[in-house]
């Protein structure tokens, strides 16, 4: 039985958009495996920035050969090396025995999240330019689904550490970490099913495999006529290699769609979804929860972002690009102002009912109670306060361990509601529009002679931007506070609504040739 046309897109489009799911797993598993971590090899806030950040400095690297990789092999030998390359990562992050050997399997990991920008080149080449922004946004769909899998796997450990005998807090990670792998065995043997983008072949002269290809995800008598129109689209503009690509993208001719891409990379990547996303936890921990529901309210996150991802993707050809974006970021500054007054209200009091359920989570973990008496009596007016004085009374083991315990017992005055309101509605508002919308507007701007290097380098772009919440963050928390991170992020968010509101245009139901012919301005 032959598929029809419709059918082997999605398929495709599916197979090449596993590798977020693979991303999903590993954002979600190093943020349940961190606290254990940091315990285990007695690390200090910028070490667990570290731990997490690296992954994204691999991405960096990464993305400096991506292009190259993708214009010589083609893109889905591409994405194999990547399936392999996450493998590899999850071997040596599992099976780690020391801080460095963690952080290095971690960067490999993060050399190969250079899927996700990949994956988007090619569901924006194979899908018609009616359903791409839908094709495209599956990236985030299957981003959310690795991560609500991860979350529940990290939960089953956590619930029943003290009824399995082969777990304990100094292993627990390493059954986190290495889940991935069978996900990960899974993506290679999808992958070798796929064909080659067809805009590849043409830019390649294999116009007879370009044919075959279009046959299967396009209409046939439609076929010659897309060939055409990717080879006029390459005809008007030289090849060229690398560094031209470069130039040519820097050139007064793209200067506004370079402005747009680069704006929306920085938006997307500075308002704070990898802070909430890779630290969960330790984000929920703050509210005063106790560690087995900070790891259920991560699933409550999932959820919320899976959920939005796929409205995200029933609506992104009706309502358009521009709409879901500036609708989002209105959304995103309400979360965050949320998020900031509700935390902005919290004290730490230790009076004598504190201190006994202190006491008695503290016996469970089999961890020593004495220090705990220099706090009778004390108020802590913020989070900072009183993380400086853990700080004196524990070391670096034990911290990770007992901070969510005396957070969670001694703190008052926080508005919970809005806390939680704010961060699952920034999850909702992330996933509903600048998460996924990102994506589409990277697979769609770029005209095709500078695609190989322009997706790759806007995707570095909303790394570096990334990169810089995720590595920062526990010192922030523990140097500026919860509140104020969430109104930094607020800020950002707004100044990213004007914005968008100033430069974005809307690209729905326009081919790639279209799009170029509106925005390349020479």
């Amino acid at each position: 039985m032959v598929n029809s046309p419709d059918s082997n897109v999605t398929k495709f489009a599916l197979i090449a958009a596993f590798g977020g799911f693979v991303f999903g797993l590993d954002a979600a598993n190093i943020s349940g495996a961190i606290r254990f971590v940091s315990s285990l090899f007695e690390l200090d806030a910028i070490q667990q920035g570290t731990v997490v950040g690296c992954a994204l400095l691999g991405v960096i690297v990464a993305l400096f050969f991506t292009g190259s990789l993708c214009e010589k092999f083609g893109r889905s030998k591409t994405l194999l090396a990547i399936g392999f390359t996450y493998s590899l990562s999850s071997l040596l992050s599992a099976t780690a025995i020391n801080y460095e050997m963690l952080v290095v399997g971690r960067f490999i990991g993060g050399v190969a999240f250079a899927s996700i920008t990949v994956s988007a080149m090619y569901i924006g080449e194979i899908a018609p330019a009616e359903k791409r922004g839908k094709f495209v946004s599956v990236n985030q769909f299957m981003i959310g689904l690795g991560l609500l899998l991860a979350f529940v796997i990290n939960y089953f450990f956590i619930k029943y550490i003290d009824e399995i005998s082969w777990l304990s807090n100094d292993n627990i990670w390493r059954y986190m970490l290495g889940a991935e792998l069978i996900a990960n065995a899974v993506w290679i043997a999808l992958l070798l099913k796929i064909p080659e983008s067809p805009r590849w072949l043409v830019m390649k002269g294999r116009e007879e495999e370009a044919a075959e290809v279009f046959a299967r995800i396009a209409p046939k008598d439609q076929v010659q006529s897309l060939i055409e129109s990717v080879k006029q689209s390459l005809s008007s503009e030289s090849k060229l290699d690398t560094k031209g690509q470069l130039k040519e993208l820097f050139s007064k001719r793209l200067r506004f769609v370079l402005f747009v891409a680069v704006g929306y990379a920085i938006v997307q990547g500075a308002t704070g979804m990898n802070a909430v996303l890779f630290f969960a936890p330790m984000v929920f921990e703050q509210v005063g929860m106790s560690v087995e529901d900070t790891f259920m309210q991560t699933i409550a996150t999932g959820a919320v972002g899976l959920a939005a991802t796929f409205i995200a993707i029933a609506f992104v050809e009706k309502l358009g690009r521009r709409v879901l974006t500036l609708a989002g970021l209105v959304l995103v500054v309400v979360a965050h102002s949320s998020t900031w007054y509700g935390f902005s209200q919290a004290k730490y009091v230790f009076n004598d009912k504190a201190l006994a359920n202190i006491e008695v989570e503290f016996q469970q973990q089999e961890i020593s109670t004495d220090s705990l008496q220099s706090l009778v009596g004390k108020t802590f007016e913020d989070d900072v306060s009183l993380k400086k004085e853990l700080s004196k009374l524990y070391n670096k083991k034990e911290l990770p361990i007992v901070s969510g315990i005396i957070i969670h017992n001694s703190v008052v005055g926080i508005n919970a509601p809005l806390v939680l309101f704010g961060i699952f509605a920034f999850l909702a508002a992330f996933n509903l529009s600048i998460g996924p919308i990102m994506w589409v507007i990277f697979s769609e701007v770029f005209p095709n002679s500078v695609r190989s290097v322009a997706l790759p380098f806007a995707a570095l772009v909303q790394t570096v931007s990334s990169w810089s919440i995720q590595q920062f963050f526990p010192w922030q928390l523990d140097n500026m506070g919860v509140a104020n991170i969430f109104f930094i992020y607020g800020v950002i968010g707004l100044i990213g609504l004007v914005l968008m509101w100033f430069t974005l245009p809307e690209t729905k139901g326009k081919s790639i040739e279209e799009i170029e012919q509106e925005l390349a301005h020479s």
